[in-house]
């Protein structure tokens, strides 16, 4: 029960702090309006870290089942376990989206573009071509995963694998975060969907259902690959 409730509140907080800064930069009228791409990728790697810190003695922090199932895969992590982490994954990214929501519920009224407002709960691509959003996806989850398990490798001292993994993040976002918003993490996409498509949001458009399966199923299958690639080296 303590992992479970570890990794909803910190995939939920993850998600508070990143749609947050979405909202922050894409909504009318809020403080950091038009602040820019650099605010936005500073915002999802602190958002990573953050709950970083305060769950990976309990739980490992995965906030992401990309990492959760390619950590099974490669017997990094028990598989009767699997199922219990992407549900509490993906509770999590659904209430922090809500929580964006009301939190900035007066911008949402004052903005009038429907894909801005969808960008604050969920990725779009650039230029819309599946196979190359697909790849897209893949290679920075393949990157992100095998990163992740490659810093294991390099003695730190407590506390700073955290700060190393936001930066892997912050890297994500600056050099590859360009063509579909570096979902990289399928509920950091599906449950903030699901929210978009439920919650009363003035004067939303589509939920955009016809790309939601490149960043859920992209991720995994380039997590899986990051994590057996990995193992053949190491």
């Amino acid at each position: 029960m303590s992992q479970f409730i570890a990794e909803m509140l910190g995939t939920m907080i993850l998600i508070i702090l990143g749609d947050g800064v979405v909202a922050n930069v894409v909504l009318s009228k809020t403080k950091g309006q038009n602040s820019g791409w650099i605010v936005i990728t500073t915002g999802w790697a602190l958002a990573v870290a953050i709950p970083a810190f305060i769950f990976g003695n309990t739980s490992g922090a995965h906030f992401n089942p990309a990492v959760t199932i390619g950590l099974a895969v490669i017997g990094k992590f028990p598989w009767n376990h699997v199922l219990i982490y992407l549900v509490a994954q993906l509770l999590g990214a659904f209430l922090g989206a809500v929580i964006v929501w009301i939190y900035y519920r007066p911008h949402f009224k004052e903005t009038e573009d429907k894909d801005a407002k969808l960008a604050v709960f969920c990725t779009q691509p650039a230029i819309r071509d599946m196979s190359s959003n697909f790849i897209s996806e893949f290679i920075g989850t393949f990157i992100l995963v095998f990163c992740i398990l490659g810093i294991s490798n390099t003695k730190m001292v407590d506390g700073l694998s955290p700060i190393v993994v936001g930066g892997i993040i912050w890297a994500e976002g600056l050099n590859l975060g360009g063509t579909t918003g570096y979902a990289i993490n399928p509920v950091r996409d599906l449950g903030p969907r699901i929210a978009h498509y439920i919650l009363p949001i003035y004067g939303k458009g589509s939920s955009d259902w016809r790309y939601a399966w490149i960043p859920v199923i992209a991720p995994i299958c380039g997590g899986v690959v990051g994590a057996v690639i990995y193992k053949l080296i190491f």
